[in-house]
């Protein structure tokens, strides 16, 4: 299970570098091998193979009227694996549409995780704050 965010960085090629405290998990689980897509909130999405073929398939279940979904989601999709370094390529197309440049900040979501640029990842933490009503949450509570 992911957790917590890293503030990382990509180097001149676009790869980025998979914290230790991931990296393990994610070699053991899924062999190194993710699939990176994009994300509806406007970062990137990136979950152990094994977890994306499950996702798949059940995009591809959806409806014709979906299809768009499908084309963004299974569209962009990307299979990848670590290299000897812990690094992933992030595909030039899939930086772009995700406004990555440089500096990123990769957040442990549970069985998948989310890249986001940092500025737009600062931006969406104030967003996220904003909308926030625990009145609606009945049974919950921190």
């Amino acid at each position: 299970m992911f957790q917590g965010n890293s503030a990382l960085s990509l180097d001149a090629k676009g790869r980025m570098t998979i914290p230790a405290r991931y990296r393990d998990a994610l070699l053991t689980d899924s062999h190194g091998k993710i699939t990176i897509t994009r994300n509806l909130d406007g970062g990137l999405l990136i979950y152990p193979r094994f977890e994306w073929e499950a996702k798949r398939k059940n995009i591809m279940d959806l409806p014709s009227s979906q299809r768009g979904l499908q084309r963004l989601l299974l569209g962009n999709a990307q299979d990848v694996e670590l290299d000897g370094s812990g690094r992933v390529l992030i595909a030039p197309e899939l930086r772009d549409v995700a406004g990555i440049v440089k500096d990123v900040v990769l957040v442990g979501m549970g069985q998948r995780f989310e890249l986001w640029a940092a500025d737009k990842f600062a931006a969406q933490q104030e967003e996220d704050l904003a909308s926030i009503d625990l009145s609606k949450l009945d049974d919950f509570s921190l």
